[in-house]
C-alpha cells in the first residue's frame, strides 16, 4: 500500500471532516454569513454616525443571537413561553422602526403603531401554529403559551392579537388623517375574523395548517393595504 505523506495526509482529513457534514449545513451557513455581510454593507451606507452603526450593528447580533436560541442551545427560550415576545420585538418593532430609519433617517414615535400591528400579526401565526401542536408540544414538555394557559384561553388570546393589530393600525389613521383611502387596510377585517372563527372551531390539530399560511398571506394583504393607503 502506497503511504501517504503529513501535508497529504493532513488534507485527507479535513476534506473528510467537511465531506461529513450536511449539504445543507453549509448552506445554512452561508446563508447566514450573507446576511451578516449583507446587514454589515447596509448599516454603513444607511447610517453615517458611528455611534448609531453600533446601535444598529448589536440589534443586528442580538437578532441572530435570538434566531439561534429560539429553538437550539442549552436551555431554548422558544419552548418556554418567550417565543412569542421575541416575534413581536424583532417582527415588530425592530423590523419596522429600524428598517424606516435606515430609509429616512429618522424617527418618529407614531411608527410604533404599525410597528405594533405587524408584531402581534406574526405573533399570531405562531399561535395557530402553537394551538395546532398543543399536545405534541405537552407531551414533549415544551411550555409555549397555549400549553400553559390551555386551548381555550390560546384562542381568547389569538382574538386579542388580531384586535390589537387593528386597533394600533386605526389609531394610527385617525391620527395622521387626510383622505378616506387611509382606510383601505379596514377590508382586511371580514378575512381576519372569518380566520378567527375557523381557529376556534377546528379541533384537528393538522386541520389547523391552512390557517398558518392564510394568516402570513392576510398580513401581508393588511402590509399593502396600508401601505397603499397611506401612500396614494
Amino acid at each position: 500500500m502506497k503511504k501517504t505523506n503529513g501535508s497529504s495526509g493532513v488534507i485527507w482529513s479535513i476534506g473528510s471532516t467537511l465531506a461529513a457534514f450536511p449539504r445543507s449545513h453549509w448552506i445554512r451557513k452561508s446563508r447566514q454569513l450573507n446576511a451578516l455581510i449583507s446587514g454589515i454593507g447596509l448599516i454603513w451606507i444607511a447610517v453615517d454616525e458611528l455611534l448609531l452603526q453600533i446601535i444598529f450593528l448589536l440589534l443586528g447580533l442580538v437578532a441572530i443571537w435570538a434566531a439561534i436560541n429560539y429553538t437550539a442551545g442549552s436551555k431554548p427560550y422558544g419552548y418556554s413561553g418567550k417565543g412569542d415576545l421575541s416575534v413581536f420585538i424583532f417582527f415588530g418593532l425592530v423590523a419596522i422602526l429600524g428598517c424606516y430609519y435606515l430609509q429616512t433617517g429618522m424617527f418618529n414615535w407614531i411608527n410604533i403603531l404599525p410597528a405594533i400591528s405587524c408584531g402581534v400579526l406574526s405573533v399570531g401565526v405562531l399561535n395557530v401554529n402553537n394551538i395546532r401542536d398543543i399536545q405534541s408540544d405537552r407531551v414533549a414538555g415544551k411550555r409555549s403559551i397555549p400549553v400553559k394557559i390551555g386551548r381555550i384561553a390560546a384562542v381568547k388570546y389569538h382574538g386579542i392579537l388580531l384586535s390589537i393589530a387593528i386597533s394600533a393600525a386605526l389609531f394610527y389613521t385617525i391620527v395622521n388623517y387626510e383622505r378616506p383611502i387611509q382606510v383601505l387596510f379596514l377590508a382586511i377585517i371580514p378575512i381576519l375574523l372569518m380566520h378567527y372563527i375557523k381557529v376556534k372551531n377546528t379541533t384537528e390539530a393538522m386541520a389547523l395548517d391552512p390557517y398558518l399560511k392564510q394568516l402570513a398571506l392576510s398580513t401581508a394583504a393588511f402590509v399593502a393595504l396600508f401601505l397603499i393607503g397611506n401612500l396614494v
